[in-house]
């Protein structure tokens, strides 16, 4: 493992390491080094338990604010979803609706109207207008649905 780190050195990667023992020795070898300390495991030897779950964790929060940082998430309702299956589409639907407080029928058309696109459904819905004028607010916001919806969100955020 640690060879294959010194290589992601000479190659100028990020090294980020997620360990359950302070000061490991593989810590040395990442710029960024979250040591948790969680203690023995109730079966000596099997580390999918307890340090298995906390690394699982620790990802998790990471990919969550991977998420909200690059816009795919609008107050807390994952908004860029790809809805290639009865259950996703009926998710986005659920999506749009607690976005902007409309029924399912208005949910589901906007839906249709936005090409199955969840964020701009809800762009359109909360700012009224044109499935072109949803596209180009999100495009001049970068995608962020927030961004897209001036000063109308700053205080639900």
């Amino acid at each position: 493992m640690i060879g294959a780190l010194e290589h992601a050195q000479t190659m100028s990667a990020h090294i980020v390491s997620i360990v359950c023992n302070k000061g490991a020795e593989i810590s040395a070898y990442a710029d960024v080094s979250i040591e948790m300390e969680t203690g023995p495991e109730v079966l000596t030897g099997s580390t999918r338990l307890k340090a298995g779950t906390a690394q699982k964790m620790v990802l998790n929060m990471i990919s969550t604010t991977a998420m909200i940082g690059v816009g795919k998430v609008y107050q807390n309702l994952m908004v860029d979803l790809k809805p290639n299956n009865y259950k996703l589409e009926e998710r986005s639907k659920r999506i749009i609706m607690d976005a902007t407080g409309v029924g399912y029928e208005k949910a589901s058309e906007h839906y249709e109207l936005s090409d199955c696109q969840v964020k701009k459904a809800i762009v359109m819905l909360i700012l009224n207008c044109s499935k072109d004028k949803a596209e180009d607010m999100l495009e001049r916001s970068h995608g962020f649905v927030s961004g897209a919806l001036p000063n109308l969100d700053k205080h639900k955020e």
